[in-house]
């Protein structure tokens, strides 16, 4: 009976690794075959391949949006680090009054649909000549991960034994001294996690990228959407233009995965 769940697990298991990725492995697979033979009913599996599709991304002016799209997830990523480690700290190992009334107030800032704040926004950028703006866009990623980011960071600060604190203390370690070389070495897998969580969403962001950029400061999401015109739908191209915008994602995670284990599994246990 053990073996047969065992067995059921494993089979469970690698259905939906596969219904996972295979929709990724089709992109890929896509991304190499012609428009024609992209648009075949019924698909198929193999075809034509070539590397125009790929060329074709990049003489649209890929690398521009790459850029940016790196530049704001970057930018944001390490701002909200910044503010949220002090900030967390505050609120765990050095807890305030009424520290779940401040947690509160943090999590309320997301209640607000984007969308109903977008008007604002559009207006004080137009007012500060600010629209279209790399750096706008980036504090606009910064004031919507900070939240989760504090959230984060103290689950994982939480787990800090208070007995290492106190022997930093004691031997007259500054808050500073405390925070740097005691506290973070012991909870950068949770710091990792957060980066990276935090890197994602700013890169995988759509919404205000599409509405407050036009040309200069797009990023890597409203150029995809720009494969779906009047004219139909460019799958071969747009497959290609998806692979590249996945890479950078794809290799954050591969290059932080131990740290991100780590530090997920470092917050989730008490």
């Amino acid at each position: 009976m053990r073996a047969f769940r065992a067995g059921l697990l494993t089979a469970v298991t690698w259905i939906l690794v596969l219904l996972f990725f295979g929709p990724i492995a089709w992109m890929l697979l896509t991304s190499f075959k012609t428009e024609q033979a992209a648009a075949y009913i019924p698909p198929t599996l193999f075809g034509p391949f070539t590397l125009d599709n790929y060329i074709a991304v990049f003489d649209r002016g890929m690398g521009a949006y790459l850029a940016n799209s790196f530049i704001a997830s970057v930018t944001s990523t390490l701002i909200v680090l910044a503010l949220a480690i002090p900030c967390a700290y505050g609120l765990s190992i050095r807890p305030i009054a009424k520290v779940t009334d401040v947690l509160f107030f943090f999590i309320s800032t997301r209640f607000l649909p984007i969308a109903a704040s977008l008007i604002p926004l559009y207006f004080i950028l137009l007012a500060l000549g600010l629209l279209d703006n790399i750096s706008a866009l980036s504090w606009l990623y910064v004031a919507i991960n900070l939240p989760i980011a504090v959230w984060m960071m103290r689950s994982f600060l939480t787990e800090v034994p208070v007995e290492i604190i106190e022997a930093a203390q004691i031997d007259g370690a500054s808050l500073r001294t405390e925070l740097v070389r005691v506290v973070l070495p012991i909870v950068m897998p949770g710091i990792a996690a957060v980066a990276l969580i935090c890197f994602i969403f700013s890169w995988n962001e759509y919404f205000l990228a599409s509405i407050l950029t036009s040309d200069t400061a797009r990023t890597v999401p409203p150029f995809l959407a720009s494969f779906v015109d009047g004219r139909g739908q460019f799958l071969a191209v747009l497959s290609a233009a998806s692979t590249v915008a996945v890479l950078p994602v794809v290799a954050a995670g591969w290059l932080a995965q131990k740290q991100l284990v780590r530090g997920l599994a470092m917050g989730a246990v008490k």
